[in-house]
């Protein structure tokens, strides 16, 4: 699937108004869509509480369309892309893992069944997409592996314990948040990341003017991101692998500080080791 063009300024009305004529029949989904998000803005006190509102409605129709899969066929392909890129870079059954915005469980059911029991900790902001994966842990036979599912009001993980989590994972969650939500991610998640620990995470990327779309669709440039991640005592490194897979969005993965900071044979993320020692 070829990459999104970076330099697209979708906020733009030039934008909209080319992709109307281009696409006339999504014109009337688009004005209803506008029209509902809103006013649900216009009830919302926040951005969290407004997405909230946007997932309840959009799971009320389709818990995989609201993750952001059109059929159950994207669905399942989606999350195997999620499992296999994480499986090929260092996730192993005895990490214990926190997704950020686990959704109905995309690539969490496949996270679940990889990780040893109780190893796999899901977060969301919408206590309706949970209803939603609890009925995937059913589907999958994945009830006796004991993932925990949580719904949470922020970003500051202030009930998680410190240093617990190998591997946090958040697919598709910085695409839908303004910068003070993804600050305040950054500013928290260092405490709970393990020593040796990595964060990855994936956002909408652009070249051009940072923008949104209907306060639903963020686009940032790769370097706001690691420049405010480093700001948080945190390293940052654009994963270019990543972008060779069938997808739309970008990934970074963050540690804790500069790899020149840590210790001799202390692990890095995937398993290395500073300075040429063995993996752990």
């Amino acid at each position: 699937m070829p990459r999104k063009k970076l330099t697209a300024r979708r906020h733009t009305l030039s934008h909209r108004v080319r992709y109307a004529l281009r696409h006339p029949a999504r014109v009337p989904r688009y004005a209803v869509r506008a029209g509902r998000d809103a006013w649900l803005r216009f009830r919302s006190p926040d951005h969290i509480a407004y997405y909230r509102a946007v997932m309840r409605s959009d799971t009320a129709a389709s818990p995989d369309a609201a993750v952001g899969s059109q059929s159950h066929e994207r669905w399942l392909a989606l999350g195997a892309m999620q499992f296999d890129y994480l499986a090929g870079h260092g996730l192993r059954p005895e990490h214990r893992m926190l997704e950020i915005g686990c959704g109905n469980l995309r690539a969490g059911w496949r996270f679940i069944d990889h990780l040893d029991t109780g190893h796999y900790y899901g977060i969301d902001i919408s206590p309706d997409i949970l209803f939603a994966a609890q009925d995937t842990l059913v589907r999958c036979g994945l009830r006796e592996k004991l993932p925990t599912l949580t719904p949470v009001r922020d970003l500051t993980f202030a009930f998680l314990p410190d240093a617990y989590f190998d591997v946090v994972h958040a697919h598709s969650v910085f695409s839908h948040s303004p910068l003070p939500v993804i600050e305040e991610c950054f500013a928290h998640v260092g405490r709970i990341l393990a020593p040796g620990g990595w964060f990855d995470f994936t956002f909408d990327r652009t070249e051009a003017e940072e923008h949104h779309v209907l306060r639903e669709d963020f686009y940032y440039r790769t370097e706001t991101l690691t420049a405010l991640a480093e700001k948080h005592g945190l390293s940052a490194r654009f994963m270019e692998d990543w972008e060779e897979l069938p997808h739309g969005q970008s990934k970074i993965r963050v540690t804790h500080g500069p790899a020149a900071a840590r210790r001799p044979g202390e692990r890095l993320d995937g398993g290395e080791t500073v300075s040429g020692a063995a993996p752990v």
